[in-house]
């Protein structure tokens, strides 16, 4: 029996809970439909651009439902039935374990709530422990694997913070735009005179121009151009192809030409090209106030040698910051060539937490493993030796 199977298509109402809380019920669904006119409101109050419905919702269709994962909504709700917060979890299950975990997989950056904004400032420890007792009590998840967190998102602070929580393996890397900075407070001076130079030989080629993706056309011309060759440049690092799994191509595609209610796309495309090639792309998602990258690619082509992709980076960076945006990631890791943008860090947390007896060892493991991935991130001659045995294994 499929795990959707196994568990009814409704949704299902916690007990109330004392008056120390705000929370007085927390719901599970299981259908988005039900769910999205909350999950809209909220999505306009406290989150960040990865959990947008439009997002997650194409990501369940395409992805999601093809690793039997089954959607798990939670939604807690005050003693007036008013929406405080909503998970936008699903549930899969594995050597008899029920684990919730945040839809997205490895395509969110970043994994959060949707908080109505007062409850989200004023929420205590008492609240999150309600809504950890009405997920318990509704006796369905085993286990709650929450990762790759953000601290803070918008100066504000992430209430799931005030859980019992640990780092995540991986930090990201955060360059901040002030209000009114002049384009050398951003990037250097210097940086942009040794980007300008390597861009004088790629400006000599015939309709070279950097470009933001506007018709559905275009969006699809580049991801053609980018589904050919990211995998080559994915096997050149020994890395397994991620596109090439079961509704990733779709789900990119669609996110890609969905447009949002100010006419920006779900995932929006950044392009260097000129008459004969795409050179370089970066495609991410954006709020009014931060854009953060979620995959690139550039040119095979001898255009590659001039720094195609920094080159871009610049671009874009010019752009939000014309466009008054006040910070930019380009998603979890420490490669070189972010922190030669990026020189600020945004901290970034799992929450792991038994829900029943039988999930007491699998949150367990689950946080020895990320502990350890944390370990070895940040210890550079550890590090350096993983990625040695990685290369020869995949010899």
């Amino acid at each position: 029996m499929t795990l959707a199977a196994a568990i009814p298509g409704r949704t299902v109402e916690a007990k109330a809970w004392p008056a120390t809380s705000r929370i007085a019920g927390v719901s599970i669904c299981h259908d988005l439909s039900q769910a999205e006119s909350i999950w809209r409101d909220l999505e306009l109050q406290f989150s960040t651009p990865f959990q947008r419905f439009d997002f997650l919702a194409t990501w369940q269709r395409e992805v999601g439902e093809h690793g039997n994962l089954l959607p798990f909504i939670v939604i807690a709700w005050d003693s007036d039935h008013r929406p405080l917060l909503l998970l936008p979890l699903t549930l899969s299950q594995r050597h008899g374990i029920r684990t919730a975990r945040f839809m997205g997989g490895k395509h969110a950056t970043f994994n959060m709530g949707l908080w109505q904004r007062d409850f989200a400032t004023a929420a205590t420890g008492s609240d999150l422990q309600a809504l950890l007792s009405g997920i318990r009590d509704l006796a369905i998840a085993d286990v709650l694997a929450l990762v790759q967190q953000p601290l803070r998102w918008r100066d504000s602070a992430n209430p799931m913070a005030l859980l019992p929580n640990q780092p995540s393996p991986n930090d990201c890397p955060l360059l901040t735009m002030p209000a009114g900075a002049a384009p050398n407070d951003i990037i250097s001076n210097s940086v942009r005179q040794r980007l300008k130079s390597k861009e004088r030989k790629l400006a000599r080629l015939p309709g070279y121009q950097y470009r933001i993706a506007s018709s559905d056309l275009e969006i699809q011309r580049l991801l053609d151009w980018f589904l050919r060759v990211k995998p080559l440049r994915m096997a050149e690092q020994k890395l397994p192809n991620v596109f090439a799994e079961a509704g990733v191509e779709d789900f990119i595609r669609t996110a890609c030409t969905t447009q949002l209610g100010n006419g920006s796309r779900v995932i929006e495309i950044h392009a260097l090209e000129c008459e004969d090639e795409v050179i370089a792309i970066f495609a991410g998602v954006a709020d009014e106030q931060r854009f953060s990258m979620m995959f690139n690619t550039y040119t095979m082509s001898d255009n590659s040698r001039h720094s195609p992709g920094l080159i871009l980076m610049r671009n874009i960076i010019d752009h939000y910051a014309r466009h008054g945006y006040r910070a930019l990631d380009l998603g979890v890791g420490s490669d070189g060539y972010k922190r030669m943008f990026c020189k600020s860090t945004e901290l970034v947390f799992d929450t792991i937490v038994a829900l029943s007896g039988r999930g007491k060892a699998a949150a367990s493991a689950i946080s020895a493993l990320n502990r350890a991935k944390y370990a070895v991130k940040h210890n550079q001659p550890l590090y350096q030796m993983v990625q040695r045995l990685r290369d020869l294994l995949y010899r």
